[in-house]
């Protein structure tokens, strides 16, 4: 079989074509033939060893976000079948609860081997299924995007319709966020530094857009938007040079849910414990997380926005896309 593998965290450009032996399933094991994978933010950390306390494994294989249909079985399977549709979770043994550190060591295309390749053997437990309305292309962005936003909007204080969901970008986390807390009932703020991207924002349910280049105290526009309130749930993919901005567009007792690390900055806790904020960090989410998920997407029939489709051989220019930055969505690979 066909696989990619980063021979050593040195940048985009080494991510490998390799051939390897088509592993087979053991006890309680499952052979799933990926049809697509998708990229994430963290995905860039990783190729330039910038990913959490060091460079990822030598000869990682990349990518925490893939599906596929199942291909092979092993002895005790009991979840799935041959031919069913699924996705693997990105911390494979966070099954629900709490997350420990031996979940947070299990995380596929970082601290474990990822989904780049065109087959992967997955512990029965570490898969969900897809919902039904959705392509294998579509299915592949969930697991790490989708289930951070369905995290930060349900795993704390849950959204409630009426609410106010303030989004910052474009990015995966940040449409999932949009298109569930629409479909929830929620009014969502989005920001965007293009106007054309707001348009697209407000096309999945956004009800309005602040461009923060032409308003860079884009925090005074969402006070505005809102009566001077604030809003009751900031999806903060920005990071601590944002979050001051964040803050302030909280209403009092708001929660801002913690996700990216996009730009650097310091942060002065007293502006939070004057509101009474909740500031809580969110890394992805459980199995349990993501199967509440994919059962609102099957509701609601929810579509992930997906940016581009490349080909498995042209991986490398998937990565170099997601890095340019111009993207609204997903970035994905068509494995076969």
């Amino acid at each position: 079989m066909k696989i990619y593998r980063f021979p050593q965290a040195d940048g985009i450009d080494t991510l490998t074509l390799t051939e390897a032996e088509t592993p087979r399933p053991g006890r309680g094991q499952v052979l799933v033939r990926m049809r697509a994978a998708s990229l994430n933010y963290r995905d860039l950390m990783v190729a330039s060893g910038r990913y959490g306390r060091g460079s990822a494994p030598p000869n990682l294989v990349p990518l925490s976000d893939g599906a596929g249909e199942v291909a092979e079985i092993g002895p005790d399977v009991s979840r799935v079948k041959v031919g069913d549709r699924v996705a693997g979770i990105f911390m494979q043994s966070w099954l629900g609860g709490e997350i420990t550190p031996d979940d947070a060591a299990s995380s596929l295309g970082g601290a474990l081997d990822g989904v780049l390749g065109e087959y992967v053997l997955f512990d029965q437990h570490g898969l969900v299924k897809l919902p039904e309305h959705l392509s294998f292309e579509e299915g592949a962005t969930l697991p790490c995007a989708a289930v951070t936003a369905w995290n930060a909007l349900y795993g704390g204080k849950p959204l409630i319709a009426g609410q106010t969901v303030l989004t910052l970008g474009t990015g995966g986390v940040s449409m999932f966020a949009l298109q569930l807390a629409h479909a929830a009932g929620a009014r969502v703020i989005a920001t965007s530094s293009s106007d054309e991207k707001l348009a697209r924002a407000k096309a999945l349910g956004a009800s309005d857009g602040v461009n923060y280049r032409a308003h860079p105290e884009w925090e005074q526009q969402v006070l505005a938007l809102t009566g001077g309130r604030g809003v009751d749930h900031v999806v903060e993919v920005g990071g601590a040079g944002t979050l001051p901005r964040s803050v302030e567009a909280s209403k009092l007792g708001g929660n801002i849910h913690m996700i990216g690390v996009l730009t650097s900055g310091e942060i002065n806790p007293t502006p939070m414990m004057r509101k009474g904020l909740t500031v809580r960090g969110i890394y992805v989410g459980s199995r349990q997380m993501f199967e509440a998920m994919n059962r609102s997407f099957e509701l609601h029939r929810i579509k992930p926005v997906i940016d581009r489709v490349f080909e498995f051989g042209d991986a490398r220019a998937a990565y170099h896309h997601l890095k340019s930055q111009v993207h609204v969505g997903k970035v994905v690979v068509r494995i076969g």
